[in-house]
C-alpha cells in the first residue's frame, strides 16, 4: 500500500483551532498516521455516507478516502458530543 496524501478542509481546519492544546497534538499525530494506513484499527465506516470515523480521546475525526487518487480528505473534527449534529 502506497502513501496517501491528506487534505484538510478549511472548515475542519477552523475546528482544529478551538481544540485544547493537550488534545491537539494527539489529533494531528493521528491524522498524520492516516498517510500510511487510511483504515487503521478502530476506524469505523459511517453508515449513511462514504466516510470514516476515527476516535482520538473524546474527539472524532471524520474523513473520506479516495483509493484511486490515494488521497484522504478530513471533513470534520470535533468533540464526540457535537460531531454528529
Amino acid at each position: 500500500m502506497g502513501k496517501y496524501k491528506v487534505f484538510i478542509r478549511a472548515s475542519a481546519s477552523k475546528e482544529l483551532a478551538v481544540i485544547p492544546k493537550k488534545s491537539l497534538q494527539k489529533i494531528i499525530d493521528r491524522i498524520r498516521s492516516l498517510e500510511e494506513n487510511p483504515r487503521p484499527v478502530g476506524c469505523e465506516k459511517l453508515s449513511a455516507q462514504e466516510r470514516y470515523r476515527l476516535r482520538q480521546g473524546n474527539y472524532r475525526i471524520v474523513y473520506s478516502i479516495q483509493d484511486k487518487e490515494q488521497t484522504i480528505h478530513i471533513v470534520k473534527i470535533g468533540h464526540r458530543k457535537e460531531i454528529y449534529r
